[in-house]
């Protein structure tokens, strides 16, 4: 892939290269999961009843996941004409985005960090909602502090919905998300300030694509990332969203044609706030908080990180009272797809080879539950046990058993 060329004397928050204006499509079906989890419409027995009645449940998700998909499209039209007026009312100017005095703390010690920490490793990030959004941002504050040597490379507007597309980027003609750069910038750039912040004017796939080849070797000096982590995504990932989800997409990408571990990361509640907003949305900093807890477990677990050919997808249930704190939150292995749709899982909690899905445990309006399903990267279903054996002997501890 091209290298950099030059820099533009006129807009000096951006560094040029060589390089697919991408219409914002479909968001993924969250609009109406958050809806029903509000309203409460998952309170019925069937919700908490225990897993040999589950079966029912699997099958009254299967309808109402089709629905949702459908209908969301229509409500994510209208969010999305909101958001961009609301963008209009309230930009500010791209100059802004390399301005040293708005930028966070923790990438202002970026410097520091230079030298190396005996725990940190190169992580490369990406998403789909877009490379300015706060959930992304928090997340890369967030590994900085953590002492890792973080990178970005995502798509310079929202692309949800995009799966695993990918074209070859063309300069804009418009501003990016949040005017987070100028009108005809160029196919993709850099915050001048900070390379390890960079946008790709194509598909979440592509844009991870970029940091494997251009941004991070120019970065790293020529070496790779170890580890991918994706979003956290602005909405859920669960199961009959998983295959059109560009977050995920991104992940599967990493694994399936680069071989480096990812980890995909998808909120239910659903917040779009750019980058400098203040106070930064608590949400936005509760769900980097509990994606760096997997992250550091992951690590910390020693490589490989994870078998070859998955990742993992972890889906955060709602934030609400009882749910506001890192503490509330237990991890729970899980699976995407329901039973029926692949074999026996590993034995996991006392011997059981049937996993709870995702669907269940992040919908279940009376725990505070995070879904981490083991994926197959080639086509995004649940992996097959032998694999999931492999992270329940790496990881086990660390999830709850329900």
């Amino acid at each position: 892939m091209p290298s950099s060329s030059h820099i533009d004397k006129t807009e000096p928050a951006l560094v040029k290269y060589h390089h697919v204006p991408a219409p914002d499509y479909d968001r993924d079906p969250v609009l109406l999961l958050h809806h029903r989890h509000n309203n409460h419409s998952f309170h019925s027995p069937l919700a908490c009843e225990q897993r040999p009645r589950r079966h029912l449940v699997y099958y009254i998700l299967a309808v109402s996941s089709i629905t949702i998909f459908f209908f969301s499209k229509v409500l994510f039209a209208i969010r999305a004409g909101t958001a961009y007026h609301r963008s209009l009312f309230s930009a500010k100017t791209s100059t802004t985005t390399t301005n040293p005095a708005t930028m966070r703390p923790s990438t202002a010690i970026l410097p520091v960090l230079a030298a190396g920490s005996a725990r940190g490793i190169r992580i490369l990030q990406s998403n789909d909602d877009g490379w300015a959004e706060s959930y992304l941002r928090e997340m890369h504050s967030t590994l900085i502090a953590a002492g890792h040597d973080a990178l970005i490379s995502a798509p310079a507007e929202n692309q949800s919905g995009k799966s695993s597309l990918d074209a070859e980027p063309k300069p804009r003609a418009d501003p990016c998300q949040y005017d987070s750069c100028a009108a005809n910038s160029g196919p993709v750039g850099s915050n001048a300030t900070d390379p390890r912040l960079n946008w790709v004017n194509s598909f979440p796939v592509t844009s991870i694509k970029y940091g494997f080849d251009t941004f991070g070797p120019q970065v790293w000096g020529g070496a790779g990332p170890e580890l991918s982590v994706t979003g956290p995504n602005i909405g859920s990932n669960l199961w009959l969203q998983v295959p059109f989800s560009g977050t995920i997409g991104a992940a599967a990408e990493s694994v399936k044609n680069h071989g480096v571990p990812a980890l995909a990361f998808s909120g239910l509640t659903s917040t779009h706030a750019q980058w400098d907003v203040s106070p930064v949305p608590a949400e936005s900093t509760l769900y980097a908080q509990l994606a760096m807890k997997l992250t550091s477990a992951v690590i910390a677990a020693g490589t490989p990180y994870l078998p070859d050919g998955v990742f993992l997808s972890t889906n955060f249930p709602a934030i609400s009272d009882r749910c506001s704190k890192v503490e509330d939150f237990k991890f729970v292995l899980t699976r995407i797809n329901p039973h029926g749709f692949s074999g026996p899982d590993a034995p996991n909690c006392g011997g059981d080879t049937s996993l709870p899905t995702e669907t269940e445990v992040v919908l279940n309006p009376f725990n505070c539950y995070v879904s981490v399903s083991i994926a197959d990267a080639n086509d995004k279903t649940t992996a097959p046990a032998d694999k999931q054996a492999l992270v329940i002997e790496k990881l086990g501890s660390f999830f709850t058993c329900i």
